[in-house]
């Protein structure tokens, strides 16, 4: 049996630098999915789709480890967020107006099938509200810029207005996709000046 994979450790798609932006080619990765709008905070329906996501990632776990061998770390949680006015996510942060897509990775050995079979799993020991609306998909964001931001999620801010209107337009670059972030720390365990958290930003060549 091979040793447990840490993918915050083996995958170069989570590496970022403090304080500063990295440039990096993101490839197509898959992941268990749920979509949703509104404040994190004060809206049920963001707390269930965590309690959909998880009880499937770990059944993926387990069946990895017990019929494949492989042994992981369940993956740090991650999500998209985007807002009809871009402005209410990097100036006002008016979170009432996000869209967001809750994710959790899936390694690349696990079949549809297995997925598959890890939801009708959690099904059968009751399943969760969300459960139905969780999705297996592939994201394909290709260049990327991230940079690690270590702090509270409001504090966000400032740091993505210096990447949108310095570091992007500076290197030829052009925002392309959705705001992406990963989340290294427990925000349910963590104060809030220690989290880490990865922040991505898809972008494509400016033209002319």
């Amino acid at each position: 049996m091979s040793d447990k994979i840490d993918f915050k450790q083996a995958l170069d798609a989570y590496r970022a630098p403090r304080g500063d932006f990295r440039i990096a080619r993101i490839p197509a990765m898959r992941y268990l999915m749920v979509d949703g709008h509104g404040d994190p905070n004060s809206d049920p329906r963001y707390a269930e789709a965590l309690e959909a996501l998880y009880p499937v990632a770990y059944k993926l776990k387990f069946l990895s480890k017990r019929e494949l061998g492989r042994d992981y770390v369940v993956p740090p949680l991650e999500g998209l967020w985007w807002a009809e006015d871009m402005g209410s996510f990097t100036v006002s942060r008016d979170k009432s107006r996000w869209d967001w897509t809750m994710m959790l990775m899936v390694p690349e050995w696990l079949s549809d099938g297995q997925v598959e079979e890890a939801v009708l799993q959690v099904r059968a020991k009751g399943a969760p509200a969300r459960l139905d609306e969780v999705r297996l998909d592939t994201l394909e964001e290709g260049l990327c810029v991230q940079t690690l931001h270590l702090g509270s999620f409001d504090d966000e801010g400032p740091v993505l207005e210096r990447l949108h209107h310095e570091f992007i337009p500076a290197n030829g670059l052009v925002p392309t996709g959705r705001h992406h972030e990963v989340y290294f720390s427990d925000f349910r365990r963590t104060a809030p000046e220690k989290l880490r958290t990865l922040l991505r930003q898809p972008v494509g060549r400016a033209e002319g």
